[in-house]
């Protein structure tokens, strides 16, 4: 998300609001989730307070996986969209439905022209 622009802006990285999640097992229940953060902060001594418990449908949505640096997205969603739009769609990145990214590289290991990373935009009927 980015504040005060409507939908995606990717020269704009600097101007992201991120937040990272973690999909969990269907069977985790707020409960579980409650009981491990309890934990994590006794032995980690660490303040887990930000962390939250919450159900995200993520709906229609066109994906790519785009290998190469992160810099280079762009080339790859401007492909999505066209996609996209090809197929009767626009897209529709709000407050409610986010830019995603799936990293299936592990940057630390892997040089930038090698990156693996499944991208997701959210798409509505036009």
């Amino acid at each position: 998300m980015q504040d005060g622009i409507a939908g995606y802006d990717s020269a704009k990285k600097s101007e992201f609001s991120w937040i990272s999640l973690i999909r969990l097992p269907d069977f985790i229940t707020k409960k579980d989730f409650d009981w491990a953060i309890s934990l994590a902060t006794k032995k980690k001594k660490t303040d887990f307070s930000k962390v939250e418990f919450f159900n995200y449908i993520e709906g229609v949505c066109v994906q790519a996986l785009h290998l190469g640096a992160f810099d280079d997205e762009p080339i790859t969603t401007k492909a999505m969209h066209e996609f996209a739009e090809s197929q009767g769609y626009k897209l529709d990145i709000s407050e409610k439905r986010y830019h995603h990214e799936i990293y299936l590289s592990d940057p630390r290991k892997t040089e930038p022209l090698k990156f693996k990373t499944i991208v997701r935009h959210p798409i509505i009927k036009i």
